[in-house]
């Protein structure tokens, strides 16, 4: 029997044989390799959408709101001296609208405007003034001095 020599260990695989050197990895490609993955995209930007949603609502109710305001004012509301007007209405029911004053449809025409009040007295001291028209109500009372055109 003989017996293995001293420096080698019985129970160490014996060495393998030489092979041939690594082949390096197929050309990429695409993009070189990084070494690390791409990260998912950013989250979108949802305080910002939400702002802008904010304020586009806030546009459209401000626009909402001026023109409510806007067509829901009387032409004795908007009407100016000097401006003619024909009552659509009837003498105790007057709708006055504002016309042109070459304009056969105009009966009265304005000699004097008070704002913000509903006294028919103030017409009294105008002394062009034949008829004093009253509108009351929606938060701007309105009182014109006519005259007969």
């Amino acid at each position: 029997m003989t017996t293995p020599p001293q420096d080698q260990n019985p129970n160490t695989p014996a060495p393998a044989e030489p092979t041939a050197p690594q082949q390096p990895y197929p050309p990429h490609q695409g993009a070189p390799f990084q070494g690390a993955p791409v990260p998912p995209p950013a989250p979108a930007n949802r305080f910002g959408k939400k702002l802008l949603r904010i304020g586009v609502f806030i546009v459209i109710a401000i626009a909402i709101a001026g023109g409510k305001w806007y067509f829901g004012q009387s032409d004795a509301e908007t009407t100016s001296v000097g401006a003619c007007m024909h009552n659509d209405g009837t003498d105790t029911a007057a709708d006055l609208n504002e016309v042109d004053c070459t304009s056969s449809d105009a009966e009265y025409k304005v000699v004097q405007k008070f704002d913000n009040t509903s006294d028919s007295g103030k017409c009294e001291a105008v002394t062009e003034s034949t008829i004093a028209y009253i509108q009351s109500g929606g938060n701007h009372d309105v009182v014109l001095c006519l005259k007969e055109a």
